[in-house]
Parts: C-alpha cells; structure tokens; sequence
C-alpha cells in the first residue's frame, strides 16, 4: 500500500469521529411467544375454515444468506430455509425441516418457536459432498413421510411458499398422490395488513436506525468524501444498533437528481444532490423504509423548484392521514403538488407518466444513447453512454405502500386503492420526480395509523433537504 493509500484509509476510517445520534434509541426485546403462539392459533383457525388438514409452509435460501420470504419467521420465528408443517388439530405438533444447505448455523437467533420437532435435512450433491442426491428431493421426501406419519397421506393440505416453492410442492405432490393441495397464502397474508403493538415496536425501531443512520450519513458528507464512505457511514451505524441487513438501500450523487443505485466511487464536490433512498432496514424482521436528500452547496434553481414540489406533495398526504381515509385520497392529496405547478396533468396511476414506463402500447422502450460526464466513472476507465432514466416523471406512477415484512404482499398508496386505513397499518409514501440530466427529488417518510390519526416513524430526520456548505 502507498503511504498516500495508507493516509486515505485512515482518513476515511475517522470521518465518524464524534458521532452520535440526537435521540437515544432503545431496541425492544424479541416478540413473546404468545404472540406467536396467537398467530397460529388464528392460522389454525383459518386452515379448519377451508377444510384442511394441515398446511405446509416453505421458505428457500436465495443469495447471500437472505430468505427467499418471510412466512417461516412469521410464524415460528425461524431465520433460515426450511419446510414447515403445521396440521390444523391443535393436538399434533409443529414439524420442521431445514438446513438444506451447508451454511453456518448460529443459535439462538434463529431458534424456532412452537416447533415439536426440527429435522436436518442436509445439502446433498456430488461435486460439493460426493454424495449423489438433491436436497429439493431429500426435503420433499422428509416433508412427505412426515405428512404419512401425521396420518395426511389422504387429505386437504394447503400450501404456502413464493416462486422458489414450486420444485419443492411438485415433488410433494408426486410423493403423495392422493392428497388434494391447494394454494393457502392468503391464510397468513390476511394477517399482514395491520400490525400488532408488539410488531409495531419492531417498525418502529427499525424506522429509528434508518434515522441513525441518515444523521451518521449527514455527519460525514462534504466535499471529496465518496459515496461508498456516506453508504459506509448509514451502514455501521444502524448495523452497529441491531440492524440485521445492509444492502437494503441505494444511494445516488450527482448534479442533476437521482440515480438510485449502489455506491461505484463517485467523489462529492459543490452542487452536487445525493438522493439516499431507503429500501430497508430490517429489526428482528421487520423493515421500515424513507428517503433523504442532501444538497452540496448551491443548486439551480430547477433543482430547487423539484425538492420543494416533492417536500409539499408528501406533507399534504401527511395531513390526512387518519383511520377511515381512502388511500387513493392521500395519493391525490399529495399530486395536487405537482398538478398545481404544472409538472402533471392527473394523478391517475394507470396513465400517469413514470420513469421506467415501457412504450404506451407496451412494447419495450428503448434507451437513448449518449455520452454523459461522469468525471469518477471515467476515471476506472469506463463511460457512461446512456441516458437513465428514458423518460421524466416519478420514479412510480404512485405515493407509496404498505412496510412490514420482507416479501410479504403490501397494498399500494395509488389512485386506483379505495381501501381505508385502519389503526395499525404501516406505510411509506414518498414522493418522486425526475428530469434526466435536469433535476430530480425523493423524499418520504414512513406512518403508523394511530387510532385518532397517525405517527411518523422516521421523525427524527427533517423531511426538508439537508443542507451542506460548498
């Protein structure tokens, strides 16, 4: 390492030298098992309404140690793959079987409730183990002899999974042929639409690390620090509090608004706009979501105008949101920022112009080419050759959704959802706009319906853009 390498790293290692968040943030304890334990009770209750004898639950590995969805954790609070089974008579214990792959199991986080028994299923394979097998099929003949020892081998199961569950529920279906399945998702997804106290804390905690790590974020941005130092600075700090994932987010610097993206080397300078757009950041489970904008000096007055549109557009939803109002209503509440000054016509969500539209007859649309600037980008020996976005407007043709659980279904803030709010909903609405080349904003919040009106999850950042000097 040069010794001008060794004087960065130690640089960019002490830029948060100093930092601590403006509020003290007190992490809730896990959920009890009570409430687990009434989560089965209600899914029990359900399965017997639509004639089943048992259901059977699946949740696969994807990527680097992430779940494909959440339904295992819902239920019995278990972290990692596995084929739960979960018959309808109270009697009969809860079946697990799991590690089906061969990465590092660490108890307790992960240790599953209510759970009778778990069952290893093991990776197989020649290459990796020299042991000819699939663990699609060993956990689909587990699952199946299981369901045989049960007494299911004749009987209504419902099956709830994601895209990743088909191989795994055909192979069952061809194990036990005599069974009658059937698709029973919505038997949990019915219980995501509001949330208990309990898993309120949990957005709620999680909406408090976003706001840790926006201000570690603000506390090191200024010109010549890079992207990936601010993404660093959002990372360690909520990480260090609990936070269990950190790449739910996406960070865009630039001169003209937003490129929402993954950090590449690009050095702040004066006038530049950084866009941090929170995705997620997940607390035992749960994951809350907002948006910051952080402003380098003086901007045009283009950039200006669009800040304060989107500024506008999520206050004026703010305002009405209380139990009983249509989420269409806050949806148009909030576009009438951008219809009043002209940049929209309607807020119809179907016809709305957004950023990444197909063609109007929906054929693709093609990206323009041109060259762009981008000094940092250059600088690795690479170009930037097309203009991203193709088309102005918001990122989406909508306000915001519904946060909860990783992968679980969400409602849409939209202008086509008449659904009312009720106490205990959870979402995002953030408002977005941008002219490629021009001048972009996304800013937003997240909110808790309260019984007389609502909380704002991420208070303890302003929504207004964070200003810092050239």
């Amino acid at each position: 390492m040069k010794p001008d390498d060794k004087d960065m790293r130690a640089h960019m290692e002490r830029l948060l030298d100093g930092f601590e968040p403006d509020f003290a943030f007190e992490p809730p304890p896990p959920l009890p098992e009570a409430e687990f334990a009434e989560r089965l009770r209600r899914i029990r209750r359900q399965a017997a309404v639509e004639e089943l004898d048992a259901i059977v639950l699946h949740t696969d590995q994807i990527g680097w140690y992430h779940t494909s969805n959440s339904y295992l954790r819902y239920v019995c609070d278990w972290m990692r793959e596995g084929i739960l089974i979960v018959p309808t008579d109270a009697d009969k214990g809860l079946q697990l079987l799991s590690f089906f792959s061969d990465s590092v199991l660490l108890p307790p986080a992960g240790e599953p409730l209510l759970v009778e028994d778990i069952w290893q299923v093991g990776p197989w394979g020649r290459e990796a183990l020299d042991r000819p097998g699939s663990s699609i099929a060993k956990a689909a003949e587990g699952a199946a002899a299981i369901l045989r020892k049960l007494g299911f081998d004749r009987a209504r199961i419902g099956l709830v999974g994601d895209k990743t569950s088909r191989d795994y529920f055909a192979a069952l279906g061809k194990l036990l042929p005599d069974s009658a399945f059937c698709e029973a998702n919505a038997i949990v997804d019915g219980l995501q639409r509001r949330r208990s106290k309990g898993e309120q804390a949990r957005l709620r905690a999680a909406a408090q690390l976003i706001d840790i790590g926006l201000q570690a974020a603000f506390h090191v941005t200024r010109p010549g620090v890079s992207d990936r130092e601010i993404y660093a600075a959002f990372t360690f700090a909520q990480l260090a509090r609990g936070g269990e994932t950190g790449d739910g987010y996406q960070i865009g610097v630039n001169r003209y608004g937003t490129h929402c993206g993954k950090p590449y080397g690009h050095i702040v300078r004066p006038g530049d706009l950084i866009n941090i757009y929170v995705s997620n950041v997940t607390y035992q489970g749960y994951f809350a979501q907002s948006a910051r904008m952080i402003a380098v000096g003086a901007l045009t007055r283009e950039q200006e105008a669009v800040l304060e549109m989107t500024t506008d557009a999520v206050r004026r939803a703010e305002r009405l949101i209380r139990p009983g109002v249509a989420m269409s209503d806050l949806h148009a509440a909030a576009f009438t920022a951008y219809t009043e000054r002209g940049y929209l016509d309607d807020d119809r969500t179907r016809t709305m112009p957004f950023n990444w539209a197909a063609e109007d007859d929906g054929t693709p649309r093609r990206i323009p080419r041109a060259d762009v600037e981008d000094i940092d980008w250059q600088a690795q020996g690479r170009r930037l050759s097309h203009i991203y976005p193709p088309l102005k407007g918001p990122h989406n043709p909508n306000l915001g959704h519904a946060v909860g659980m990783p992968k679980m279904p969400v409602f849409n803030v939209s202008s086509h959802n008449c659904d009312r709010a009720e106490e205990g909903m959870v979402f995002v609405l953030h408002a977005q706009w941008l002219d490629p080349l021009k001048a972009g904003s996304n800013i937003g919040d997240c909110y808790l319906v309260t019984d007389d009106g609502y909380e704002c999850l991420t208070c303890h950042t302003s929504l207004d853009v964070h200003r810092v000097p050239a």
